[in-house]
């Protein structure tokens, strides 16, 4: 078996492999004796086939078993020996394969971009500022007013009184599309909040300014893309009639609130409240110095990159980005989009800055536990309530959901190894502040 060199360009490398008609011949023999003790043929004991017949019977499978199998080690050698890591899997192309026949050599030809040398760097020479927020009593009060208006009830409001955003209406209606009812476009007693955009866009507006009593026609045109294909935009007429008109009564700041969130009282529910406060700005402040970190090991850290990689990136953020533009489509069966300079910029980064971290990690010994990845699924399905059992079942047969749950735990664990040896300076700074640093990761 030879293995030549036929391109050695930046990261671009090509080779041709050769396995000889008689290196081939021995890999199908040795296949044919490591399969005669199963193989039953009618005229033949299990086990006694000749190997003249298994090769008759069984020859041409066991001939593209072997070739694959030498391709396959000849390759694995030449990375073992040429300590090259691809950055895609590699192209295979036979040579003259349509024309090829029995007794003749196999001739391959490889090629592929092989990764970069990642150069090393001094993380003590990145400079993070780890940005702390203490939850003040103004921000716990605030969260506190919002639990009290989550939990609000409402109360019969004067005579008379007109319906106002915020109100909750009582009303029967009748849904019409072209002067027929349609089914599901009935109700009685339904209590609307107005504003709260529960119903048909347009729909609640109508119903402000009504008191008790008041019928009111509705006009509406349901979406385009509407639930149920027989009412998508269709204009319809809602006959509704006003039965009862509420205002919101937030609930009192007190310890009833509190037991109704779970808490033992007023003064534990603060405590919660600013536990959870602190752990959000916590988790904002990190992503602010993991940008920090990104940053300055973007401009650290240069190298020519894989620009199969490259162009795999920024065709996958080109198709993102559109389908964030198009959010009606929901499937992928649309023409390919095109890449864009912008797209090519940020693909490097992520490229570089990906293959940075891996090194990292690499060299690091930094690894993904069991552990971890279990308490990553458990979060993911619990997206799935019901339905969590089949969701685990779904991971653990699916590598590519396994990878996409384990990368940015890995990516995690990297950063952490590098901010404990960079200069990190701890800044309190108030929530405005921190709110500002987070606004500022959108506009990068």
């Amino acid at each position: 078996m030879q293995v030549t060199e036929t391109l050695k360009d930046g990261l671009k490398r090509g080779y041709t492999i050769t396995v000889t008609a008689a290196e081939l011949e021995a890999k199908v023999q040795e296949k044919l004796i490591e399969a005669q003790p199963e193989v039953e043929i009618k005229g033949f004991r299990k086990g006694k086939v000749p190997l003249a017949i298994l090769k008759k019977q069984f020859g041409q499978r066991m001939i593209g078993d072997a070739m694959q199998d030498a391709i396959d080690g000849a390759m694995k050698d030449h990375f073992d020996k040429s300590g090259d890591r691809p950055a895609m899997q590699p192209d295979v192309k036979m040579v003259d394969g349509e024309n090829w026949k029995e007794g003749q050599d196999v001739v391959v030809e490889m090629a592929y971009e092989c990764l970069p040398p990642i150069p090393e760097f001094d993380a003590a020479k990145i400079k993070l500022d780890r940005l702390n927020v203490k939850a003040d009593e103004a921000s716990v009060d605030d969260a506190l007013k919002n639990l009290a208006s989550t939990a609000q009830s409402f109360e019969d409001k004067k005579k008379g009184a007109k319906a106002k955003d915020g109100d909750q209406v009582v009303i029967d209606f009748k849904g019409s599309v072209d002067g027929e009812l349609f089914e599901g476009g009935t109700g009685d007693d339904y209590p609307l909040v107005l504003g709260s955009n529960s119903f048909i866009p347009g729909f609640e507006a109508q119903l402000v300014g009504a008191a008790v009593g008041d019928e009111v026609s509705v006009n509406v045109t349901f979406p385009e893309a509407y639930g149920a294909a027989h009412l998508a935009g269709k204009a319809a007429v809602f006959a509704c009639t006003i039965k009862g008109l509420k205002k919101a009564v937030p609930s009192e700041i007190d310890d009833e609130l509190a037991k109704k969130y779970g808490a033992e009282d007023l003064a534990a529910l603060k405590g919660q409240i600013s536990e959870r406060l602190e752990a959000e700005y916590k988790g904002a402040a990190r992503a602010v110095l993991k940008r920090s970190l990104l940053d300055q090991l973007d401009k650290m850290v240069k190298f020519d990159l894989p620009s199969a990689l490259v162009e795999a990136e920024a065709g996958q953020i080109a198709h993102q980005l559109w389908h964030e533009e198009h959010p009606e489509v929901h499937d992928h069966n649309h023409g390919s989009v095109e890449t864009t300079e912008e797209h090519k910029t940020l693909a490097e980064r992520r490229v570089r800055l990906g293959l940075v971290l891996a090194e990292v990690g690499r060299k690091a010994e930094i690894t993904v536990t069991d552990a971890e990845m279990t308490q990553a699924v458990l979060a993911q399905a619990r997206q799935y309530p019901g339905q969590e059992r089949a969701y685990f079942d779904f991971v653990q047969k699916n590598q590519q959901v396994q990878q996409q749950l384990r990368a940015p735990i890995f990516e995690d664990k990297v950063v952490d190894h590098i901010v404990a040896g960079a200069k990190v300076t701890e800044k309190d700074v108030t929530k405005e502040a921190l709110q500002k640093a987070v606004e500022a990761l959108d506009e990068m």
